[in-house]
């Protein structure tokens, strides 16, 4: 009977292990998620010092993406490349329609020019009308004192000194009465605003200089301030990629703080600017928009800005690590 009962008991199961990988990966989860949240703890219990360093990094951020947006809409106030190369002729104002008409044409089979676009008398003054504001003014005159127009675009390979060579020939036609040619000082508006964006540029560079160096040295005080607790973890085994964690993640959170306080300010300059910016483009009949700051320039600010506090934290955090002595 007690071989039969004991034959007939159950056995305990098993313990069930988790398989090995599983666990790693779960562990190495845990330590990430604590490192992110107590990184962003230590920034919260020391507010003053955490406000004082995002406020310089987020100037540093805001300054060349305001120089950029101010570049890009002079661009476009610069006119496009196309209006930059076109010639205006005015003729004559004896002339009739049709010698104008034959005019346009001849130009149109030259070899060096691309169009011609013919503005009347009528289209010049209505054009004026419409753009000017002098609507009443014009409606005392009992005739059309505007010259009939040509606009003449030269061809693609037409540029420089045959561009030039060009206007020269128009102004020896004798049904010409004057040629403008404007292509000149475009070119030095767009070597003014070439100059200028490399100046932007150069800026961007020193102030993303200055964001890392601010990022280090915030690094290296936090590595001071831990660095006997640093020393137990060396002597406890834990390696360099487990000491560096909880600093790469802070130098995380000032990036992404940072690049969030520049975007907020580059939107609080917009506003301030907005009623003036209105008026001004008012004024000049709604000829151009001014624009903001795309959102995809927004995103491309704002990873470059978690980029530049990652790779601070990590080239300060490593520094220090390797020297074995974080004092």
């Amino acid at each position: 009977m007690n071989r039969r009962t004991e034959k007939n008991r159950v056995k305990p199961a098993a313990p069930v292990r988790e398989p090995r990988g599983r666990f790693s990966l779960r562990a190495w989860r845990e330590q990430h998620l604590y490192s992110l949240f107590s990184s962003l703890g230590r920034l919260v219990a020391r507010p003053w010092a955490t406000a004082l360093t995002l406020a310089v990094l987020s100037l540093a951020l805001a300054l060349p993406l305001l120089f950029w947006l101010l570049l890009d809409n002079l661009r476009d106030l610069g006119g496009q490349a196309e209006d930059a190369r076109a010639i205006s002729v005015f003729l004559k104002p004896d002339l009739g329609s049709d010698t104008v008409a034959k005019l346009a044409a001849q130009l149109r089979g030259q070899s060096d020019v691309a169009g011609v676009v013919l503005k009347s008398p009528e289209q010049g003054l209505d054009e004026f009308r419409s753009r000017a504001g002098f609507a009443d003014a014009l409606q005392v005159l009992h005739y059309n004192p505007l010259p009939a127009l040509l606009i003449v675009s030269p061809r693609a390979d037409v540029t420089g000194d045959a561009a030039a060579e060009l206007a020269r020939r128009l102004r020896s036609d004798p049904a010409v009465d004057l040629v403008q040619y404007d292509a000149q000082w475009r070119q030095r508006l767009s070597a003014i605003l070439g100059l200028a964006q490399r100046g932007a540029q150069v800026l961007a560079g020193l102030l993303a200089l200055a964001a890392l160096l601010v990022i280090g040295n915030t690094v290296r005080l936090d590595i001071q301030g831990r660095s006997e607790e640093i020393a137990v973890m060396q002597l406890l085994g834990a390696d360099d990629g487990f000491v560096r964690r909880p600093f790469l993640y802070t130098g995380l959170w000032y990036g992404i703080l940072a690049g969030v306080m520049s975007l907020m300010l580059i939107a609080i300059v917009q506003w301030v600017l907005a009623a003036p910016l209105a008026q001004l483009v008012a004024s000049y009949d709604h000829r151009f928009d001014v624009h903001g700051m795309a959102p995809v320039t927004m995103l491309a600010a704002f990873g470059a800005s978690i980029a530049l506090g990652w790779l601070g934290a990590f080239i300060a955090a490593s520094r220090h690590i390797a020297l074995g002595q974080p004092k």
